[in-house]
C-alpha cells in the first residue's frame, strides 16, 4: 500500500512538473538511468540486487543502479533543484536545495538544503559522467550518500578579475548526519578551496584542498586533476589523498587514469584506491567506456579487491541520459 502511494505521488508530481515545463522557460527536466549487470565472487559486495545467500559460490545480479530525475528552475538571481532516485529498491531523495546569486558582480552565491558536500573532487563529480562505476571506498565510508543537509557560501574569482588563475572557495555548516533529520547541536564545517588554470586551450590543471571538522571527526584532503587534449584524444589523470582521524587515525585516496582511444568513441580507464583505518582496503580496477551517442554509453569494469570484507567484481552498465 505504501509503495503504491509513493508511485501515485510521483506520477502526480511528474504530471504537474511537465505542465509547468511547457509554460516556464526557466524550468528544466533531466536525468539518467543506469541498467546494470554485476558478477562477483562469493563475498563480493555488489551494488544491485540482494546479497549472496550461497556464500560458497560466486553470484550475479541485475538491477537499476541509479534512476535519477532532476527538476530545476532558474531566474535572474535564484534557482531551485529537486532530484529523486527511483529504482526497484524504492524511491529516495537525492537533492533539494535553493541557490541565490550575487546580483552585482556575480562572484558569490549562497546555497541551502540537501546537496553534495563541498569536499574534494569525486564527491561532486556526477555519477552520469564518472569514468568508474562507483566512487572510491574512502568516500563511501566517511561520506555516505555524498550529500548533506546544510548551507554554504561559494565565492569565485579569477582571470576575469585580472588574476593569473581561477580560484573557488566553498564553505559551510552541515547537519553532520547525511540527509537524515538534523538531530545534533554539533554541526560539521566543510570547506574546499580550488585553483584552476588552462594553458593553450589544451592542458588544464586543477588543485584543491579540503577540510571537514565535526566533534571527533576531522579529515583533510588534497585533490589534483590534469587533462590534456592531443592527437591521441583526451588524457586525464586525477587523484585525491585524505588523512585525519575519527575513532582512529586514517588515510586513503585514489589515483585514476583515463585515455581516449584517438578519434574512436572509446576510453580506457584504470584506477587504484585504498582506505586504511580499522580495516584495510585496496582495489585495482580497469575497464572501457563506449560513448555510443550523446545519450547512451556502455561501461565495462573489473575490480580486483584486497579486503577481508569484499571481493573481486565485474560490472557491465548501460546508461541512458536525457
Amino acid at each position: 500500500m505504501m509503495k503504491r502511494r509513493k508511485i501515485i505521488t510521483l506520477s502526480l508530481f511528474l504530471t504537474v512538473a511537465t505542465a509547468i515545463s511547457a509554460q516556464e522557460t526557466g524550468f528544466k527536466t533531466s536525468g539518467y538511468i543506469q541498467g546494470q549487470y554485476q558478477w562477483g565472487e562469493r563475498n563480493a559486495a555488489l551494488r544491485v540486487g540482494a546479497a549472496n545467500e550461497d556464500t560458497l559460490s560466486a553470484y550475479n545480479r541485475f538491477g537499476i543502479r541509479r534512476g535519477r530525475i532532476k527538476f530545476s528552475y532558474e531566474n535572474v538571481i535564484a534557482s531551485g533543484v529537486f532530484q529523486i532516485d527511483l529504482t526497484e529498491k524504492g524511491l529516495g531523495l537525492k537533492d533539494a536545495y535553493l541557490t541565490v546569486k550575487d546580483p552585482w558582480k556575480g562572484l558569490m552565491m549562497l546555497q541551502a538544503g540537501v546537496f553534495n558536500r563541498p569536499f574534494g573532487y569525486e564527491i561532486a563529480y556526477s555519477s552520469s559522467q564518472r569514468e568508474t562505476p562507483e566512487r572510491a571506498a574512502i568516500f563511501k565510508e566517511l561520506f555516505p550518500d555524498e550529500r548533506e543537509l546544510g548551507a554554504m557560501a561559494v565565492i569565485g574569482v579569477g582571470e576575469k578579475q585580472g588574476l593569473p588563475l581561477n580560484l573557488k572557495l566553498e564553505a559551510g555548516l552541515f547537519a553532520g548526519n547525511g540527509i537524515k533529520v538534523d538531530n545534533s547541536n554539533n554541526k560539521a564545517f566543510i570547506g574546499h578551496l580550488s585553483a584552476s588554470k588552462t594553458f593553450a586551450d589544451a592542458f588544464q590543471l586543477v588543485f584543491g584542498v579540503s577540510y571537514h571538522n565535526q566533534k571527533a571527526k576531522e579529515v583533510a584532503g588534497l585533490d589534483l586533476e590534469m587533462s590534456l587534449i592531443s592527437p591521441l584524444g583526451m588524457t586525464k589523470l586525477n587523484g585525491e589523498y585524505l588523512f585525519g582521524r575519527t575513532t582512529e587515525n586514517l588515510n586513503g585516496g585514489y589515483v585514476m587514469f583515463v585515455q581516449d582511444l584517438g578519434k574512436l568513441p572509446l576510453s580506457f580507464v584504470a584506477k587504484y584506491d585504498w582506505f586504511d583505518v580499522l580495516k584495510e582496503y585496496s582495489a585495482t580496477g580497469f575497464g572501457l567506456l563506449w560513448r555510443m551517442n550523446n545519450s547512451l554509453r556502455l561501461q565495462a569494469y573489473y575490480e580486483l579487491i584486497d579486503s577481508k570484507d569484499d571481493a573481486n567484481a565485474f560490472t557491465l552498465r548501460l546508461q541512458y541520459k536525457f
